[in-house]
């Protein structure tokens, strides 16, 4: 991946703050319909940090109250395509999420397009901030390779933006959009995400975002 090196610089918290990340993390893969008030009585913390530490975590979106996967102002939403449908055939679905990946001292985001039927990784693209280049990255590189009838996604303002719809738009793929505190519509990007930070992210406790990159790419 040809990135510059400051989109691997970690970022960065108080020690206190990204144990407590971690843990809130962990918490979330095995229970993801909890919400900053859970939290916050699970770790005993008040209710602005453990929204903050959420917000961080990209994990509101799974919050029916409030959601960091909203899309920005003047962005338009698609309507959910996926509902009662059977997915019989590669490159029919492909869907994308981001999530966090944590580092000895500090943290990424990692965004991923997977095709729905063979459950295959696409492409890929770490980052140290939620703007939307990183998913722009990892879409180009997926339709370099094939293109997708539908892509769904979860209502970001990364997924809003109109440089990727409109991408996807100029390939002729339908956009399909979850609706809003309904991660599970995505539950196959979340099996991956559990996958990548049981086998992968905890485990091997990276150091930093080359390391991260080289045994992801494995």
């Amino acid at each position: 991946m040809a990135r510059s090196s400051w989109y691997y610089e970690p970022l960065g918290e108080s020690a206190e703050n990204l144990v407590l990340m971690r843990e809130i993390d962990r918490l979330y893969i095995k229970r993801p319909f909890f919400g900053t008030r859970k939290v916050r009585e699970h770790f005993g913390i008040n209710r602005k940090r453990a929204q903050r530490l959420m917000r961080l975590l990209g994990l509101e979106a799974v919050c029916p109250k409030r959601s960091t996967s909203r899309p920005a102002p003047g962005h338009k939403v698609y309507p959910y395509l996926l509902r009662n449908m059977a997915i019989t055939k590669p490159d029919q679905v492909w869907a994308s999420d981001i999530t966090y990946i944590p580092l000895q001292h500090g943290f990424l985001y990692l965004t991923a397009v997977m095709d729905l039927y063979s459950r295959n990784v696409l492409s890929w693209r770490l980052s140290n901030t939620l703007t939307g280049d990183f998913c722009l990255e990892a879409l180009e590189a997926a339709l370099v390779k094939a293109r997708s009838k539908i892509f769904n996604t979860d209502q970001g303002a990364q997924f809003t933006a109109t440089a990727f719809t409109s991408r996807l738009e100029k390939s002729g793929v339908a956009i399909s959009m979850d609706g809003r505190g309904r991660a599970l519509d995505n539950v196959f990007v979340e099996r991956l995400w559990r996958t990548v930070k049981y086998e992968e992210g905890y485990p091997r406790d990276y150091v930093d975002g080359w390391q991260a990159e080289k045994s992801l790419g494995k």
